[in-house]
């Protein structure tokens, strides 16, 4: 399984917010997260590295939360801009989005050497926050399920200029 993606919102957040060891495309140390839309769900394909063991042949349940966490907030992203009337690759910055809770459920054990496929299903529940249930495949095998609340970022995560 390649990363069919094109146009992923990560690639559409500007300069000062793309540092995210998951979704930061200017994060060198980290997992590049990319999400954007499959019909009416929000995907993100991950191939983890050898690294990324709990034990020998299976992934690491910290990289799994991570996938979770970063497709949540890239999901509400995607589903705000939308709703904002824009898509990934018009030229719109899209809103950023932090996460408010995380809750993750490990299935089964997932097996290093599967791209995995990490499928989201967004819900409005708030003008300020978004829900994201997210499924992650490796193949065709659910490993985990979670939930993300995801908040648009306050004006307080500004980084001061000098």
């Amino acid at each position: 399984m390649e990363n069919r993606l094109v146009h992923a919102i990560q690639d559409e957040y500007p300069d000062d917010f793309a540092w995210c060891y998951g979704c930061g495309r200017l994060n060198e140390e980290g997992h590049h997260f990319r999400t954007g839309w499959n019909g009416e769900k929000t995907e993100t394909i991950y191939e983890p590295l050898a690294i990324h063991k709990a034990l020998p042949g299976f992934v690491y349940g910290g990289v799994i939360a991570s996938l979770i966490d970063c497709h949540g907030t890239g999901s509400a992203s995607l589903a705000l801009h939308r709703k904002n009337g824009h898509e990934p690759g018009e030229g719109a910055e899209p809103p950023r989005f932090v996460t408010g809770s995380l809750q993750v459920n490990f299935l089964k054990p997932t097996p290093q050497g599967i791209p995995l496929r990490a499928v989201g299903t967004v819900t409005e529940i708030h003008p300020k926050k978004w829900k994201v249930e997210t499924e992650v495949y490796a193949g065709d095998t659910l490993c985990a399920t979670g939930e993300v609340i995801a908040v648009i970022m306050p004006a307080t995560f500004l980084a001061p200029t000098e």
